[in-house]
Formats: C-alpha cells, structure tokens, sequence
C-alpha cells in the first residue's frame, strides 16, 4: 500500500511537471493554428521557424549576451574575491553580504534600477545596456562560486613559490589559478545560465530592434500563440534535455566489495571512467563549436551590413504586413527596425523616457492628444506626403477631436469596439443575442465574456452601459463604473488583447469585447478552417468607442525625413489595400477602399454608415491628473 502510495504520488509530480510540455510539444506538430481543432500531422511549423530571422537573430543575441556576460562577470569577480580575500575579517564580511543583496533582491526591482541609471546617464538602450545589465547581475554568482574555493587556499603554497623565485603572476597561474578552476568554471556556467534564461533584466533595459529569445517569445504570446512558439519551445526543452543526458551519462560504477578487485577489473575501470570522461568533454567541447559557429553566423549577418539609412518603427502587434516593410526596404534603400507595443499606456513610457529612439509610431487617438500637449511629437512636413490626398477628408476632419490642428498625424486604421458573438454555443445554451453593453452583466454568460485588458475600453463599456460619456471626468461615475466592473468580474473569463483571436478562434469563449478590424480577421479563420459555428459582429446600442490610429514622428526622432517616406509610402492605395487585406482593420485611404470588391465595401460592420456611428465618441485626453484617477480605478478592478 505503502509502495503504490509513492508511486502515485511520483507519478503526479511528473504529471504536473510534464503534462505542460508534452501538450505543447504534441501542439507544434499540429497543422491547425488552433488548439481546439487538430489538423493532422505536420513539421511546417518546424520549417516556418528555421527560415524566420527573427528568431535567428534573437538567438544570436541570447546567445552572445550569454558568452560576453559571463566571460566578463567571471573575470571582474575572480578578481573581485582575490581582493576580498586579502581584507580583513569583518571587512570582508561586510563586502560579501553587500554583493549578496543583488541575488536577494527581486529581478524586477534589478530591472527597474538598472533602467532608470541608464537614463540618468543617458544611456541609449540597446544590445550594450543588456551586456552591462547582464555582467551586473552576473558577477554575485561568481563571486558565491569562487570564494568558497578561495578560502579553501593554503596561502603558504603560494608564499612558497615566491621563495622558490616565481614571479607573482607566474605564482598566481601555476599555484592558485589550478586549485580556483574548478570555481571559476563553476562560476561561468551558472552566469552563463543565468544570462541564458533571463527575461526580466533584458525587458527593462533593451532598446529598439534587440530582442533574445525570452523577449521574443514574450512579445509573441502577447500578440497571440503562434504554433511557432510552440515549435521554437519544443526545440529549447529537447536540447537541454539531451545535452543533460548525454553530460550525465555514466555507467553505474561496480559496487564496493570487501574483495580485492583484480588488476585487469581495475584497468577495465579505469579505461570506463576515461571514456566516460572523454564522451563528457566531447560533449561540452562540440556545444562550445555550435555556440561559436551561431553566434558568429548570427553576429556576422547582423553586422556585416552597414545601413547609411534607417527607420526606427513602434507599432501595435499584427498592424502591418510584412511584405509592405520589405517592399518599403527594396523601394527606398531605407533598413527598418521595427518593434511593437501592445497598448497605448506600455509606448508612452518608452517615448518619453527618450532612452529608446524611435523614428515613427502609431498611437491611438487620445494618447496622440496626450504626446503632443507634452512636448513628444514633431510637427509634420506634409510637403513631404503627397499621399495624405488618399486620405478621406472626413477622417482628417475627425482626427481634430486630438490633433486640432492637424500637425502631428496621419491617419492609418479606424474603427470602433463591439460585442462578437458565437453564434453556435448563444443558441445551443439558449442565450440572448447580445445587442447592448448591459448585455455583459447578464448572469447567463457567466466564464464566457472576454474582456479587453485596457483601463479607457473596460471603463468605456462600463461607462456607456450608464450612458454616460466615456470621456468623464465625474468621479461619481468613474466610481459606479468601477463598481460595476468589479460586480462584472465574476462573470469574466478572461481579461485580454490580441488573445481574443486564438480565444473567439477556438470557441473557447461565448462572446469577447473586440476591435470591428480584429471581427473581419477572426470571421475569415472559422471559415478557413471550416469551423462548425460563426462569429457575428454587434455594435452595442448605447454607443461605443470610434477610434483612429495615425502615425506620428516623436520630437526626438533621429530620421525625420524617413520617418515622413514611410508615412507616404503607407498612404499609397496599393499599400493600404495590401495593409486592410492584411490586418483587416478599416482603411481612411479612400482609394484604397475602392479598389476593394463591392460587398467589401458595403460590409457594414467593417465600413459602418455614419447614422451608426450617432451614439459614438472618440477618446480624448483627459489630463495626467484624470488619467491617474482612471489607472487607480482600474487597479482596484483587478485587485479584487
């Protein structure tokens, strides 16, 4: 009983600890793009990755912040415990509990400082504030591996060699460096390790176009689970554990016995214990020749080019397509780094912090409002954008409501927010179609609503399901709002962003507060995969949000002139017809809605006529102070 006890017991640590990645790694052979539907068998996901460069790069970057790191953390604290070692006691004492602080800290409190001491020192981020934020954090670990075997040293060893008429360095390398080895190669590999499997420190202090593998795969879950996550994940894990078994292999040594082992069982010993140790170093020694050889490929494609023309790019997640940023490439000799945000509130951090240069970016409505009052954003040369002739004149005059004058942007997507419903699980379960905001209160789509992860558009649905403005500054109904959000949560699955794709997709949720452009995207999935149920696009009857993104240039952008190229170059019809078949976000660009075929056009959820729009509003800014009252409200919505 006892014995079937523990091996229960055994069998659901490993249930818990493995389940996980076995589901993920029967996932990335899936040739759907959903979880909910298995598709058959295929390696394309597996493909798809070799030949994408962004994961090539950011493992060239892991990679190498994790050799550089380490090489040089290892040396400065090497020669950081041969320093304390000559102290005194308690000085010593004093120096190892203060390099102990940063390993007891929590990472993201190392992040945050590292960060805010770039900027004070005005640093630009980038690939050398991740080596310097890297080897600071690296060196505790170092000094915890080599200090033990450096209290372990006879110092008359060394005293000795002197006498004998070493000179001290030759002293230091053939007495003491011999017996710190194994301490420093310990020391190595545990800031090697550390480096390797860091995301928080990377998050704080990278700049634009520099990403490692946990940053990359971070931005990519956030956007939406690609099966090629799964397949780049899958690949991590099989590595590590092969490497773990190949390393640790040995064969079980013969028990001891009180018999004497005979001369040849000694040799056959150890003749196997020098293989073993050969297969070990081979190991070690051909992992060394593959991190080198990538790194160096990967080093060297990245560098080899120099670009006398650049764009820095901040976008949302899956807002362009990347053929448009090839062709721009190709058309203008101009290199693009492009990187993305998923909300307004995470870019006006970034641009104000200025540690982080972009050249052009794409805010929404009110936080364009809010950049230009403080001084972030330059003023446009429209001699310079012949193109803005494409834009519908009705969404420059719109745009005023932000950019009064129209200086700082040009518009790119709009739309508005609305309920999608699952057809299918509204009529199996006998719900109501929902038509109003209010309709998310109902107790009958309890754990199936998704809700945006956003403080303006959850208090705007809460808001207008009052009918009140959702540009209030009533404290009074800012409060009500908030009460009915926190009244609301139990009847929500999921606070989301761009989840609500693969989450609407896969049937997983009743209805999802969405993005009329998102709608278009997600309708076009279920026919795709031949889904037995659609989705339907609602705006609510109460009113909602009428939003516009527009490219803007921040005032410390570096390439202006490109800056402005760019915004030409997407305001051209055959680029943004290219970019709405993409992104299926409405286009402003009206020649570019008419080359679209008719029924396209008239899809009024994607192209609403005016008389829809009569309840909707844009979001304006309201103020630092205003903002802060919405950002504390929103926290005491989530907290509870």
């Amino acid at each position: 009983m006892k014995n079937t006890a523990k091996k229960i017991y055994i069998a659901l640590i490993f249930l818990f600890l493995y389940a996980p990645i076995a589901t993920l790694m029967v996932l990335s052979f899936n040739a759907s793009k959903t979880r909910a539907k298995w598709g058959g068998f295929t390696f394309k996901w597996y493909i798809q990755l070799i030949h994408n460069d962004d994961i090539l790069k950011a493992l060239g970057n892991t990679l190498l912040i994790a050799l550089l790191s380490s090489v040089i953390a290892t040396v400065i604290g090497t020669v950081a415990c041969i320093a304390m070692n000559h102290m005194k006691k308690r000085t010593r004492t004093v120096m190892m509990g203060i390099t102990n602080i940063p390993m007891l800290n929590a990472d993201i409190v190392t992040g945050i400082s590292l960060m805010l001491l770039f900027i004070s020192f005005g640093l630009r981020f980038g690939f050398g504030t991740i080596l310097l934020a890297h080897i600071t954090f690296n060196i505790p670990y170092v000094i915890l591996s080599v200090m033990p075997r450096m209290k372990q040293l006879n110092p008359s060893i060394y005293e000795a060699a002197l006498d004998l008429g070493a000179s001290p360095f030759n002293a230091f390398r053939r007495v003491v460096f011999p017996d710190l080895l194994p301490g420093i190669l310990s020391g190595f590999l545990m800031a090697f390790t550390m480096s390797l499997d860091d995301f928080i420190i990377t998050h704080f202090t990278r700049g634009a176009g520099i990403d490692t593998l946990s940053t990359l795969i971070y931005s990519e879950v956030r956007r939406g689970i690609k099966p090629s996550m799964y397949a780049l994940s899958t690949l991590i894990f099989v590595t590590v554990l092969v490497l773990l078994i190949i390393t640790n292999f040995s064969p079980e040594e013969t028990k001891k016995t009180a018999v004497p082992l005979s001369p040849e069982e000694n040799a056959r010993r150890l003749n196997r214990r020098k293989r073993n140790s050969n297969i070990k170093r081979a190991v070690l020694a051909a992992a060394t020749v593959v991190i080198i050889c990538v790194v160096g490929f990967t080093t060297y494609g990245r560098y080899s080019t120099k670009h006398s023309n650049e764009l820095y790019v901040y976008n949302w997640g899956e807002y362009i397509d990347d053929s448009v940023i090839e062709q721009f490439r190709e058309e203008t000799g101009i290199e693009v780094t492009y990187d993305l945000f998923e909300t307004n509130e995470e870019m006006y951090p970034v641009i104000e912090a200025g540690a982080v240069n972009y050249d052009v970016v794409c805010p929404s409505d009110y936080m364009i409002q809010k950049m230009a009052e403080n001084g972030l954003l330059a003023e446009i040369n429209f001699d310079n954008i012949p193109n803005l002739a494409n834009i519908d004149p009705k969404f420059l005059e719109m745009s005023r409501e932000f950019d009064p004058e129209n200086l700082y942007s040009v518009p790119y997507t709009w739309g508005t927010v609305g309920i999608l419903y699952n057809t299918k699980t509204i009529e199996e379960r006998g719900l109501p179609v929902p038509k109003k905001w209010s309709d998310l209160w109902n107790p009958a789509y309890k754990g199936e609503i998704l809700m945006q992860d956003s403080v303006r558009d959850a208090f705007m649905v809460a808001l207008k399901a009052r009918g009140y403005s959702m540009n209030t500054e009533n404290i009074n109904e800012l409060q009500e709002a908030k009460a009915d959000l926190i009244a609301q949560k139990p009847l929500v699955q999921a606070y989301v962003i761009d989840q609500v794709r693969d989450k609407m997709i896969g049937g997983e949720a009743a209805l999802g507060v969405i993005f009329s452009g998102e709608m278009l995207y997600i309708q076009e999935e279920v026919e795709n995969q031949d889904l037995d149920y659609s989705l339907e696009y609602v705006i609510p009857e109460e009113g909602t949000n009428l939003w516009i993104d527009s490219w803007v240039i921040p005032a410390d952008a570096k390439n202006k002139e490109n800056a402005e190229k760019w915004i030409n170059f997407l305001c051209r019809p055959d680029i943004a017809l290219k970019n709405f078949e993409y992104i299926t976000y409405a286009t402003p660009n009206k020649a570019a809605k008419e080359l679209l075929d008719e029924d396209m056009q008239n899809n009024k959820a994607v192209f609403p006529d005016m008389d829809q729009l009569e309840n909707c509003e844009v979001y304006r800014y309201l103020g630092d102070e205003t903002d802060a009252v919405y950002n504390n409200l929103w926290k005491e919505v989530k907290s509870n």
